[in-house]
């Protein structure tokens, strides 16, 4: 297997934080579900994983740099055993050094010094089982809220999985050991899965705050009026200023987004759009012909300059 530094493309004095940044990347990057059917794509994401892997858990990020494992995670073999010895000249002179009356007394013991040897033959057996992947469409809302979806994996086995809330689109969310099994009784891999967060009909997220254009009848714009408008977590009422036109921008505080990181919740952003009534009062026709505005606005000035 490649180095597992140069594969995510750190240098081997790389922080956590780096490390998993780097993989975070490079997974959206080459996620399966993004290129169907290319091999090459699919391959260097496992070698992806595969390397976060290894780096992230502190042990074994340790014992790689140490030279005691390599980077699929099997036991280095040693360079050199006893029994490379067995021929040489000072063979005997050894056991004799070394208080031992033969030997053949000298070997028996190198015999049990190192019978773990075949246990660690065994332990190189023994391997990681593959992640796998898998892209779960989720509702706008759902995302904003927090959810519990199910899935279910290719060989029909369904698991629960928590969507945060607050959470973020192409968010990845790794499931602890639900990948594919083990060889030789090694540990399962692990499932990722990235969420796709569908769009809404009027909702749009930017940042932690939430944007929203919500129509008003002419009456309300001009008088004033208390309405009903929706935010992401039920109908609220807001009070619309007299004298309110098109574009103008009121804020309910606290009716965002809740940031995943401090726990603080972002803002509704109201737009203001007047409407005219869809079919036309004659009183209202009668009464605009009819008047002559003391303060005449031209709403165009400036464009035409």
């Amino acid at each position: 297997m490649k180095d597992p530094y140069e594969t995510l493309g750190v240098n081997s004095s790389a922080t956590d934080k780096e490390i998993r940044e780097a993989f975070k990347k490079l997974a959206r990057k080459f996620h399966p579900d993004l290129h169907p059917n290319e091999k090459a794509a699919e391959e260097k994401f496992k070698d992806i994983s595969a390397a976060n892997d290894l780096l992230k858990d502190k042990e074994k990020r340790r014992r790689f740099d140490a030279g005691e494992i390599d980077a699929s995670g099997a036991e280095r073999p040693q360079e050199r055993f006893y029994r490379d010895f067995a021929d040489g000249p000072a063979y005997a002179s050894h056991a004799a050094q070394d208080g031992f009356a033969s030997n053949e007394d000298l070997e028996e013991f190198l015999a049990r010094a190192f019978a773990g040897g075949g246990r660690r033959s065994q332990d190189r057996s023994r391997a990681r089982g593959q992640d796998v992947s898998y892209v779960l469409p989720v509702g706008f809302l759902e995302a904003a809220n927090g959810a519990v979806r199910s899935i279910t994996l290719s060989k029909g086995k369904t698991l629960q999985v928590t969507i945060p809330e607050g959470a973020e689109d192409r968010q990845m969310l790794r499931l602890k050991g639900q990948g594919n099994p083990g060889f030789g009784g090694g540990p399962a891999g692990d499932a990722y899965v990235e969420l796709h967060i569908e769009p809404h009909p009027f909702f749009l997220r930017k940042d932690d705050n939430i944007h929203v254009e919500v129509p008003v009848t002419l009456k309300e714009a001009v008088l004033g009026a208390r309405i009903v408008l929706p935010t992401i977590n039920g109908p609220v009422t807001m009070t619309i200023p007299k004298g309110s036109n098109t574009g103008k921008a009121l804020r309910l505080r606290d009716k965002g987004i809740r940031n995943l990181k401090t726990g603080q919740l972002g803002h509704q952003l109201v737009t203001l759009k007047v409407v005219l009534p869809s079919v036309m009062e004659p009183e209202l026709v009668a009464f605009l012909e009819t008047w002559q505005p003391k303060n005449p606005d031209n709403p165009r000035e400036g464009m035409l300059e």
